[in-house]
C-alpha cells in the first residue's frame, strides 16, 4: 500500500465518510478558505487514488460512482506502523512514552485506555 499525498488523503477521508459517491459529492464536502477546487482537479485526484488501488468505480453511463476498496482502518494501521518504524525505532512503547512526555496524553488517560483494552 502506497503512501498518500495530503490532497489524496483529504479526498480519501471524504470518501471513507461518504462511502459510495460521485465527484460532485466530494466537491460538496470540501471546505477551503480559498474556495472549492475545480471539478477536474478532484476528478484527477480520484483517478490517481483508483490507480493506487484505494478506490474502484461503477459506471452509470458517463457518471462514475466511486467507492473505497482500502478501509480507513487498514490505511490507519499501515500509516501508524510506518510512523513508529521511521521515528520510534519500531517501538510502540517509545511512541507512547513520547506522547506522555509531550503531554499529548496523561497517565490517567493512559491507565484508562489500558483498562478498557483489558475488558
Amino acid at each position: 500500500m502506497t503512501q498518500l499525498t495530503k490532497a489524496e488523503e483529504e479526498i480519501m477521508h471524504i470518501i471513507w465518510r461518504l462511502g459510495r459517491c460521485i465527484v460532485s459529492d466530494i466537491l460538496k464536502e470540501i471546505k477551503r478558505e480559498s474556495g472549492k477546487p475545480p471539478h477536474s482537479t478532484i476528478s484527477s485526484i480520484v483517478r490517481i487514488l483508483e490507480s493506487k488501488g484505494f478506490l474502484s468505480h461503477k459506471a452509470y453511463g458517463r457518471t462514475y460512482e466511486y467507492f473505497p476498496i482500502v478501509s480507513k482502518e487498514d490505511y490507519t494501521k499501515k500509516t501508524l506502523n510506518k510512523l513508529v518504524s521511521n521515528y520510534f525505532g519500531g517501538s510502540m512503547s517509545k511512541l507512547v512514552s513520547f506522547l506522555v512526555k509531550e503531554e499529548k496524553i496523561d497517565m490517567d488517560e493512559l491507565s484508562e485506555m489500558i483498562e478498557k483494552m483489558k475488558n
